[in-house]
């Protein structure tokens, strides 16, 4: 006996209409906003394949919100503004929009906790954290209520789903490259894991990587931009040192912009590095040296999966590493002599 033919899915109408099921959802249901172009594409799919709506799946889907809510600690910054701009974009080409909560930089722990707490009022149906302070076990509490994801910061919790750049990989390489230039004096502006969760782990790696292959390293607490006269101050009464390593190209920027208040010569006297590779500081103007963050692919994966949490599935990955790219410029170069 030939087997019955299978009735098409919201799956098989969302792979041929090249959209996501929550899309077709939203179509089918006549709720939220959907583009009239891809409106007609998935309904074309539908006729095409001769699906039929679920009368008790519509109706579920007819008291969903297709609201999800995003913290982002900075949205001023470059790292955190770009970041918010993929999660919007891939959000609304799964059909959701996006209500965000952003601090100035300068919140407390307590501060990020309520923001949450006040988009969790608002009755999202799920939630993105981008922030390097708030600690893992602030952020359990929600994910047991609502799906969660963490975007763009190491996270290891086994309850949090997370997206972010290998923090290890970023600083290691940046460290590699400076010992192949043959620098063996480096200065490393440090900040505490205490303190970011982000900057602390990827200025741990540079300086384990530099003492674990012979050089001498002078640990500079920062993470201030402002205190970076006194990072300058501090490198150049250490006349051996020949290149810096910073936590960001904000900090290497900084640190650029004191470094000629003073005459110094880079990379001719010392050589610097950023870390993000993100926007305007990208420009080879200025051609840092610094490790690229793949900030759109990080904002996509984590609303992808997002998305697959509301569905009632699982990521494919609980933790996505995502490599970065060493990017060479012209603010390092061998040590002079």
């Amino acid at each position: 006996m030939a087997d019955r033919p299978r009735n098409p899915t919201i799956i098989d109408v969302a792979r041929l209409a090249g959209v996501s099921k929550s899309v077709v959802s939203r179509v089918v249901s006549g709720r939220g906003s959907v583009g009239e172009e891809t409106r007609r594409r998935v309904l074309r799919a539908a006729e095409e394949l001769g699906y039929v709506v679920n009368a008790v799946a519509r109706a579920m889907v007819a008291h969903r919100t297709y609201t999800v809510g995003a913290f982002v600690r900075d949205a001023a910054t470059p790292f955190y503004g770009h970041l918010l701009t993929a999660l919007q974009e891939r959000a609304a080409f799964h059909g959701y929009r996006v209500v965000t909560a952003t601090g100035s930089g300068g919140f407390e722990v307590s501060d990020e906790y309520r923001a949450l707490e006040t988009l969790a009022m608002l009755r999202v149906e799920a939630l993105i954290v981008c922030s390097g302070l708030l600690p893992s076990e602030q952020i359990v509490p929600f994910a047991a209520r609502l799906p969660t994801v963490v975007a763009g910061r190491p996270e290891t919790h086994p309850s949090i789903t997370s997206v972010y750049c290998d923090e290890d990989e970023g600083g290691t390489a940046l460290a590699g490259h400076l010992l192949g230039l043959g620098h063996r004096e480096i200065a490393v502006i440090t900040v505490a894991a205490s303190s970011s969760v982000t900057l602390g782990p990827r200025t741990a790696a540079m300086t384990r990587h530099l003492r674990e292959h012979g050089a001498r390293v002078l640990e500079i607490p920062g993470p201030h931009r402002e205190t970076a006269g006194a990072w300058a101050t501090e490198v150049l009464r250490h006349p051996e040192i020949t290149a810096v390593m910073t936590p960001s190209d904000r900090h290497a920027i900084a640190l650029l912009e004191q470094l000629r208040l003073r005459d110094v010569a880079v990379p001719e006297r010392l050589s610097v590095t950023g870390y993000d590779g993100i926007g305007d500081l990208t420009t080879p103007l200025i051609g840092l040296t610094h490790w690229r963050q793949p900030i759109d692919l990080i904002g996509s994966r984590a609303v992808d999966a997002l998305v697959r949490l509301l569905d009632g599935e699982q990521p494919p990955d609980h933790h996505q590493a995502l490599p970065g790219t060493l990017v060479i410029g012209r603010t390092t170069a061998p040590p002079a002599g």
